[in-house]
C-alpha cells in the first residue's frame, strides 16, 4: 500500500516516467543512479511498477499499460482489454447503463464498461487493489463514471444497477482454484446475486463443467487470437440454456444448435482443428456440420473431411500422409522432404512435442505440420500443411 501511495505523489509519477523503458539488465545500474537523488523505497517501487507495466502491455496495450497502476495479482488476474471491451459491448446492446462490478480487481473490466458509456460501481475488499482501481480510473480520465469502493462484495446492495458483473477470485494461497465453490466468493453466491439482478454476467474459468451451468443462464466461451480466455454465464439475455463460442478479434460467434455428436469416419484429405472456445463449448458438432466432416476418433476433437471449406471456427489443413505412430518412419519421411520447420500438434497422445522434435531433428528448407492423435482408437500421425 505504501509503495503505491509513494508512486501517486508528483515525485513518484515523475520517477515512473523516467524508468518507464528500463530493461531488466539495466535495473541495478539505474537504481544505483536514482538513489543518489530519491529515497531507496521510492526507486524500488518505481522500478517494480515499471516491470508490472511492461508485463501488462500484453493485456492492455502500451498506451494504457504505460499509464495504469498494477499489483502483481492484478496483472495476472485482470481481463484482457479486448475481452472486456467485447463484454461491455454486449451489455450496452442489452440496454445496460449502470453496472455493479463486484471483485473489480485493478479495474480492467470497469475501464471497458466506462468507455462504453456505462456508469460503474467497482468493488473490491483488498485495500491495495481498490487504491489501484481508483488510480486507474483517474489516470485514464474515467473517474466520473467509475466509483471505486473498498468493501466485501457480499455486503454491497446492487439493487440500483441495471446489471451485475462478478469476477470471483480463482486463485488461492496455493495457486489456481478449480472448484467453483472454492472461488472467493463462491460461484453459488455469484449465481444467486445474478438471479436477483435484471441482467448479469459472471466471469468463470473456461474449464467449468457444463452440468453445473444454471439452466436459466446462457453460457459463452471466449477466445482471443486462438487462446481460450474465459467463460461467462449470462443472465437476463432472453436466451436461457443457450451455448455459444465467441472468437476475438471479430467477434465471430457460433451458437449451439443441440446437434448430436458427429460420426467417426475414415481419414479424409482435410483436417479441421476447432478453436479452443468451440471445443470448450462442446460445439465441435456444429463445426463438423459446417465443413461436411466427421471425427477421427469418438473422443478427439479433430474433424476430418473430403473437401476444403472455409470456417472461422476451425483451422484447416490438407493432409498428405496418414501413418501409424512411428518415430523412425516420421524422421525418414521428414528428411526425404527436406522439412526443417516442424509444427507438432497433439490431441489424445502422450508424446510431448519438444521430445518428438529432438528425436526427429528436422532439417531443410520446407515446413510441415504433424498431428499426433488417435484414429479409431489407434495412435496415428497425420502430416500436412495449413490451408492457404
Amino acid at each position: 500500500m505504501n509503495d503505491l501511495a509513494l508512486l501517486l505523489t508528483p515525485e513518484g509519477r515523475a520517477l515512473l516516467d523516467e524508468v518507464r523503458d528500463t530493461e531488466p539488465a539495466r535495473e541495478l545500474a539505474v537504481a544505483t543512479r536514482l538513489r543518489r537523488d530519491h529515497p531507496a523505497e521510492l526507486v524500488s517501487a518505481a522500478l517494480g511498477q515499471a516491470r508490472l507495466r511492461q508485463r501488462a502491455v500484453a493485456k492492455f496495450g502500451p498506451e494504457d499499460a504505460g499509464r495504469m497502476f498494477f499489483t502483481p495479482n492484478g496483472v495476472e488476474q485482470s481481463t484482457r482489454a479486448s475481452v472486456a471491451a467485447y463484454r461491455a459491448r454486449r451489455l450496452t446492446e442489452l440496454g445496460v447503463t449502470s453496472v455493479a462490478d463486484l471483485c473489480c480487481g485493478i479495474g480492467g473490466d470497469a475501464i471497458a464498461l466506462a468507455r462504453a458509456g456505462i456508469r460503474v460501481l467497482a468493488v473490491d475488499r483488498d485495500p491495495l487493489t481498490a487504491v489501484a482501481a481508483r488510480a486507474n480510473a483517474e489516470a485514464l480520465g474515467l473517474a466520473e463514471l467509475i466509483e471505486v469502493r473498498e468493501a466485501d462484495v457480499t455486503e454491497v446492495d446492487t439493487a440500483g444497477y441495471d446489471a451485475v458483473f462478478a469476477d470471483p477470485a480463482r486463485r488461492g494461497g496455493r495457486g489456481r482454484v478449480f472448484d467453483p465453490e472454492a472461488y472467493s466468493p463462491p460461484l453459488s453466491w455469484a449465481v444467486e446475486t445474478a438471479r436477483r439482478a435484471p441482467r448479469a454476467a459472471l466471469k468463470i474459468a473456461p474449464g467449468i463443467p457444463h452440468e453445473i451451468v444454471p439452466p436459466e443462464a446462457e453460457a459463452e466461451w471466449i477466445s482471443d487470437g486462438g487462446d481460450v480466455k474465459e467463460a461467462v454465464l449470462w443472465f437476463g439475455t432472453g436466451a436461457p440454456g443457450a451455448v455459444r463460442a465467441t472468437l476475438l478479434p471479430g467477434p465471430r460467434t457460433l451458437l449451439g444448435r443441440g446437434l448430436p455428436d458427429p460420426a467417426v469416419r475414415p481419414v479424409g484429405r482435410y483436417l479441421y482443428e476447432p478453436d479452443g472456445a468451440v471445443i470448450r463449448a462442446h460445439l465441435v458438432a456444429e463445426v463438423a456440420e459446417e465443413v461436411g466432416g466427421g471425427l477421427l476418433d469418438a473422443t478427439i476433437a479433430y474433424v476430418t473431411a473430403d473437401e476444403p471449406r472455409s470456417t472461422p471456427y476451425a483451422t484447416g489443413y490438407e493432409i498428405t500422409d496418414h501413418l501409424p505412430f512411428n518415430v523412425k518412419r516420421l524422421k525418414a519421411l521428414l528428411r526425404e522432404r527436406g522439412v526443417g520447420t516442424l509444427t507438432v500438434k497433439k490431441r489424445g497422445s502422450a508424446v510431448e512435442p519438444e521430445e518428438l522434435r529432438r528425436k526427429v531433428r528436422p532439417q531443410g528448407p520446407n515446413a510441415a505440420t504433424v498431428f499426433l492423435t488417435r484414429v479409431a482408437g489407434a495412435p496415428a500421425m497425420l502430416i500436412g500443411q495449413p490451408l492457404g
